[in-house]
């Protein structure tokens, strides 16, 4: 198994999330369960404790589109201080444990700890301008490129042999929700980089034998 399995955004601890966290309520939540509804109005704030969070989007023919996995210390939700509607839907990966921190409570504690602010503006602006990555890859690079993107950022360093394993154990499907695209296309396109030598399939972890093709 690779040395670190945390997810890509995982953020470095923070002791305002973790004072924050200490203010919510606790709740357990099942794999698959929908913290969050893309268009609901709601004023909770979800703190990850354990297990593993996914943002996404959806259509009404069942695609979906992921923005984000979000690991412990991570939180989602903040949207709800302005008392608008939800921007995407969330749902759990796994068994987890949110601190569910209300709006009320979110919004006395930036008023006692008003450094918590700029900190959680430069959350939401480097969530912005992920979702702005997202959409620009989706309209202007075709599905490889995305695959290639997907691969490169979640591979670890190198070892002796210059190959990199993931550091996550994404299936097909959870690509193609990643890539927009259907679990055929990524299946079809890791089989085709599997024969020419550039993937190879370990113990069920993805490993990367060389560089990747620009093009294929």
């Amino acid at each position: 198994m690779p040395p670190n399995t945390a997810p890509p955004d995982t953020p470095l601890p923070s002791r305002h999330v973790e004072a924050l966290a200490a203010l919510g309520t606790p709740r357990h939540f099942r794999r698959g369960t929908l913290l969050i509804q893309e268009g609901d109005f709601g004023d909770n704030l979800f703190i990850v404790q354990r297990g593993r969070l996914r943002s996404f989007l959806a259509d009404n023919t069942g695609k979906e589109l992921t923005l984000c996995l979000h690991g412990p210390l991570d939180y989602v939700g903040e949207m709800s201080l302005d008392g608008g509607p939800r921007s995407a839907n969330v749902e759990a990966l796994e068994a987890t444990q949110c601190s569910v921190v209300s709006r009320a409570t979110l919004l006395a504690y930036i008023s006692a700890e008003p450094e918590f602010s700029m900190e959680l503006l430069a959350r939401v602006i480097r969530r912005a301008r992920l979702a702005t990555e997202s959409a620009r890859s989706v309209a202007l690079i075709d599905v490889y490129g995305r695959l290639v993107r997907l691969l490169n950022q979640i591979a670890g360093d190198c070892n002796a042999n210059g190959e990199r394993v993931l550091q996550e154990r994404l299936t097909h499907q959870a690509m193609a929700q990643h890539l927009a695209c259907s679990r055929e296309m990524v299946s079809r396109l890791l089989k085709d980089l599997e024969t020419g030598g550039y993937v190879a399939v370990r113990d069920r972890w993805i490993w990367l034998l060389k560089p990747l093709p620009a093009r294929w």
